[in-house]
C-alpha cells in the first residue's frame, strides 16, 4: 500500500477499489483539468459504472454531462501511452490502433487534495510513475489566477534496480466522442477541447517559443460569445496543448490511429504537421507529443505538459453605457496566447502546495479529517465555474451556474458559494457582485427587487431588461444585502457599502413589505416547488432587514439605522411565534416548513447569515433548538433539506452544521463525508442527492459553484491569515521528486510528492 502523499498534513484515510488505494476517499469523481466553465474534465468514478476511479484504461468526461464516460458517455479525447523495453502499455484513456488497444499500466494509489489528483501507477514491476493533474488554486494572486490553464505532471523511475528503456506519449484531440459497445461514435454531449460538432471544421499548427512547444487548436468558423447558438462548449477561443522541446522530444499533428501508430511502432513522432484542416469526424485530428525518456533507473524522469484555453475576449454585458464586450483577464497581462503559455509553463513550481497546505490544515482545525475530504473536493470546482474578466482597473468574476441550467451571475447560486470567496480572498466576491449592481443601477432592471442573474445563457450577460427571469423576489433581495455587508466585513470596504447605498434600501424596502409573511413563491431551492410562508425564506429577509440597520450605521444613515433594526426585531418576534412548532414527548422543538404546516421541517440554513455578518441578532436558544432536533430526523448520508422528500443540499448541510453544536456538526460533516466515498453518481460533486441511498435526487446538479458553500464552516472567522513565507520559499525550492520535508511557521510539516 503506498502511503499518502501528504501524510505530514492530511494523515494516512485510504480506500480500497479494484486493487487501488485511495486517499482521502473514492470520490464520485476525479477532477483532472478543472478551471473555467469550459475547462472542466473529470475521471468519473463512481461506486457503479464508469472507471471506479481508475485511470488507465478509461477516459476522462467532461462535466456537466448526462452519460458515463466509457460506458455509454461523452469522453473527452485524452491519451496517454508508455513503453518500456519496448513494449507498449495505456496509462490514460482507451486509445485504440488498429483494434487493439495496448494494456494498462497497474494503478496502485490516487489521491486529491484541493489542487491536485496524483495517480502512482507501476508498469509491469519495472518502473513506476506518478501522474499529477493540477488545476491551480491562486485565489490571492489575481494575475495567475485569471490563467485558464492546467498542469499534467508525469514522472517515471525504475523500481527493481535496473534501467530500463522508457518512451513516454500523450495527446489531446480536436473532437471528442461517445463510446458504445467500445466502438467510437460521434459526440452529441457537453464536452472540451476544440468542439463538441463533429461537422465543425478545426484548425491547428504547432509552434516553439522560448523553448516550450505547442499544438494550437481552434474552430475554424470562430463565433464569438455563442452568437451562432447556445450550448455548454465554447465556440471560440485557442486551446494550446503544450510541452517543453527538449532532447527527445518529438510531436505530430494527425489522424489519431496514424499518431498513435507511430508512437507504437518507433517510440517516437515524425515531427510533422497535418495541414488538411477538415471536419472533426473526418481521420480524427489528435495532437501528440512523445519523450525519449533514455535508460529509466532509480532517479526520476518528470515530464510536464499543460493545457490553456485562451479566449481575447470572454463576456458580452449589459453594463454602464450599454451592451459592451469585456475582454479576459489574462490579457492585459500578456500580449499574446503564445507568451501566456510559455509563461505559465515555467511558473509551475510556484504553482502548487501553498493553498493545498492552507485548505489542509484550516479544514482539519474545523472539522477534521471528514471535513478535509469534502473541502478538498470541492475547492477545484468552485473555481472551476467562475472566470476572470475585464482590466486590472476594472476587473469582474463572471460566474456559469453549470448543469442546472446555463445562467450567467445567478444571485442564489453565488450566495451559497459565498464561503469560498470570503475565505480565500473577499475581493473576489465583489468582481462577483459588480456586474449585478452595474447593470441594475444603470436602469436594466425595471423591477423593485433584485435581478436573479443576468442572463440565460453563459456568457452572455445581458439581463433582463423588460424585466423578466426567473422571480425569486424575497430570495435575491436577502442574497444582495447579506453578501454586500459580507464582503464589505471581511474587506474593511465600507465605501463600498456607500456607493451602493440607494439600491441596497430600495431591496430593504421590499423585505420590509415581504419578508415576515412571504407570499407563495420560489425560493433558491427551487426545484421543490413554489410555497407561501416559507419560514427559512422568510427568517433570511429578516436578517436581512437587520443588516441593512447595521449598512445603514456604517455609512452615517443612522436614522435609517433604527428603523431598520426595530423593524427587524419586532419581525423576529413575529416569526418565532408563527414559526416554531412546540416540543412534545418524543419530538423536540423545531421550526417549520411553512406556517400553516405544523407537521413539516427543514433545514434553517439562513440562520447562517446571522452569526457570518456577527449580528448577534437571532436568540441563541434557536441554534440550540435546531441542533438538538437535526440528529433526530437524520438518514444515512445526511439531513433531508425539508419534510417533501428525502433529498438534500450539501451546501445549506455545511452551513447548518457551521453554525450547529459540535455534536451536531460532527454529524452532518461525517455524513456527507460517507456519502462522498460510497455514493453511486459518477459526477463532479453534486450538491442536491439522496439522503436515503446516497444516489441521484431528481435532475442531476453536476460540477456546480455552490460547493464553495462547502467552507462555511472557514468563511465565519474572516480573511484567511497569510500563508507562512517560509512554507512559500520552502514550496519553491523543492522539486515535486524529492524527498525533502518543509517546516512551516505554524508548526506543521508539509510531505513533497515522490514519483
Amino acid at each position: 500500500m503506498k502511503s499518502s502523499l501528504l501524510a505530514g498534513v492530511l494523515g494516512t484515510v485510504v480506500s480500497f477499489v479494484s486493487g487501488s488505494t485511495f486517499s482521502p476517499v473514492r470520490p464520485p469523481a476525479v477532477p483532472l483539468a478543472v478551471k473555467s466553465p469550459y475547462m472542466s474534465t473529470w475521471l468519473e468514478a463512481g461506486s457503479t459504472g464508469a472507471s471506479g476511479g481508475i485511470l488507465p484504461g478509461y477516459w476522462p468526461g467532461p462535466q456537466p454531462d448526462g452519460s458515463v464516460a466509457g460506458g455509454a458517455g461523452s469522453v473527452t479525447g485524452w491519451a496517454g501511452l508508455i513503453k518500456v523495453d519496448g513494449t507498449a502499455y495505456t496509462w490514460m484513456g482507451a486509445a485504440s490502433v488498429n483494434g487493439v488497444v495496448p494494456p494498462s499500466v497497474t494503478q496502485d494509489h490516487m489521491e486529491y487534495t484541493s489542487s491536485r489528483s496524483t495517480f502512482l501507477m507501476t508498469v509491469a514491476g519495472k518502473v513506476s510513475m506518478n501522474v499529477t493533474f493540477l488545476s491551480p488554486l491562486t485565489p490571492d494572486d489575481i494575475r495567475r489566477q485569471s490563467v485558464i490553464g492546467t498542469y499534467l505532471y508525469v514522472s517515471v523511475k525504475s523500481l527493481d534496480g535496473a534501467t530500463h528503456a522508457v518512451e513516454l506519449y500523450c495527446d489531446t484531440s480536436a473532437g471528442n466522442f461517445l463510446l458504445v459497445s467500445n466502438e467510437r461514435t460521434m459526440l452529441t454531449h457537453n464536452t472540451e477541447w476544440t468542439s463538441i460538432h463533429k461537422s465543425d471544421t478545426a484548425q491547428w499548427n504547432y509552434t516553439v517559443n522560448d523553448g516550450i512547444g505547442s499544438h494550437r487548436s481552434w474552430r475554424q468558423d470562430q463565433s464569438e460569445f455563442n452568437a451562432d447558438y447556445a450550448d455548454d462548449q465554447a465556440h471560440w477561443g485557442y486551446w494550446m496543448w503544450s510541452t517543453k522541446a527538449v532532447n527527445g522530444m518529438s510531436f505530430q499533428s494527425g489522424q489519431d490511429s496514424v499518431v498513435r501508430g507511430n508512437f507504437l511502432n518507433n517510440g517516437s513522432l515524425p515531427n510533422t504537421q497535418d495541414t488538411v484542416y477538415r471536419a472533426i469526424e473526418d481521420a480524427w485530428p489528435v495532437f501528440g507529443f512523445a519523450n525519449n525518456l533514455g535508460n529509466v533507473g532509480s532517479t526520476p524522469v518528470e515530464t510536464l505538459y499543460t493545457i490553456v484555453h485562451a479566449q481575447e475576449n470572454a463576456i458580452i454585458f449589459l453594463g454602464d453605457g450599454g451592451l459592451k464586450t469585456v475582454p479576459s483577464l489574462w490579457a492585459s497581462y500578456w500580449d499574446s496566447d503564445i507568451s501566456l503559455v510559455t509563461d505559465f509553463y515555467n511558473d509551475w513550481v510556484m504553482k502548487w502546495g501553498a493553498w493545498d497546505h492552507k485548505i489542509a490544515v484550516d479544514s482539519l482545525a474545523a472539522g477534521g479529517q471528514d471535513y478535509l475530504t469534502i473541502t478538498s473536493l470541492s475547492a477545484r470546482q468552485a473555481f472551476g465555474a467562475v472566470q476572470l474578466c475585464g482590466t486590472p482597473d476594472k476587473p469582474y468574476y463572471f460566474l456559469k451556474e453549470i448543469s442546472s441550467d446555463g445562467n450567467t451571475q445567478t444571485v442564489d447560486v453565488m450566495f451559497p458559494a459565498m464561503p469560498i470567496f470570503l475565505y480565500t480572498n473577499p475581493i473576489l466576491l465583489k468582481y462577483l457582485l459588480d456586474p449585478l449592481y452595474e447593470n441594475q443601477e444603470a436602469g436594466y432592471f425595471p423591477q423593485e427587487y433584485s435581478i436573479h442573474d443576468l442572463g440565460a445563457n453563459y456568457p452572455r450577460a445581458v439581463g433582463h431588461p423588460t424585466g423578466d427571469g426567473e422571480p425569486m423576489p424575497l430570495e435575491e433581495c436577502g442574497n444582495m444585502i447579506i453578501m454586500t455587508l459580507a464582503y464589505s466585513q471581511h474587506a474593511s470596504d465600507k465605501a463600498y457599502l456607500t456607493q451602493h447605498y440607494p439600491l441596497l434600501k430600495q431591496w430593504t424596502a421590499f423585505l420590509v413589505a415581504e419578508a415576515l409573511i412571504p407570499a407563495n413563491q420560489l425560493s433558491t431551492d427551487d426545484f421543490q416547488g413554489t410555497l407561501a410562508n416559507q419560514t427559512n425564506l422568510a427568517l433570511k429577509g429578516i436578517i436581512a432587514i437587520e443588516a441593512m440597520s447595521v449598512i445603514a450605521n456604517m455609512t452615517g444613515n443612522s436614522a435609517d439605522a433604527s428603523n431598520y433594526t426595530n423593524i427587524a426585531h419586532d419581525y423576529l418576534t413575529k416569526w418565532e411565534q408563527l414559526a416554531i412548532v412546540p416540543a412534545t414527548a418524543s419530538i423536540p422543538a423545531h421550526t417549520k416548513l411553512a406556517y400553516q404546516d405544523n407537521t413539516g421541517h427543514g433545514l434553517l440554513y439562513n440562520l447562517y447569515a446571522d452569526t457570518l455578518l456577527k449580528l448577534n441578532f437571532v436568540p441563541k436558544r434557536i441554534y440550540d433548538m435546531q441542533s438538538e432536533y437535526y440528529p433526530t430526523i437524520a438518514n444515512a448520508y445526511g439531513v433531508q433539506l425539508d419534510s417533501r422528500n428525502v433529498c438534500t443540499k450539501s451546501d445549506w448541510e455545511m452551513w447548518a452544521a457551521a453554525i450547529a453544536s459540535p455534536s451536531t456538526k460532527s454529524m452532518f460533516i461525517s455524513k456527507l463525508a460517507t456519502w462522498i466515498g460510497v455514493t453511486q453518481t459518477d459526477r463532479a460533486f453534486t450538491d442536491l442527492y439522496n439522503t436515503q441511498t446516497a444516489d441521484w435526487w431528481s435532475g442531476p446538479f453536476i460540477a456546480r459553484p455552490v460547493v464553495g458553500g462547502h467552507f462555511a464552516l472557514l468563511a465565519i472567522d474572516g480573511s484567511p491569515t497569510t500563508t507562512p513565507k517560509r512554507e512559500i520559499e520552502c514550496e519553491a525550492k523543492c522539486s515535486l521528486t524529492c524527498d525533502a520535508k518543509c517546516d512551516t511557521d505554524d508548526g506543521s510539516v508539509v510531505v513533497k510528492f515522490k514519483a
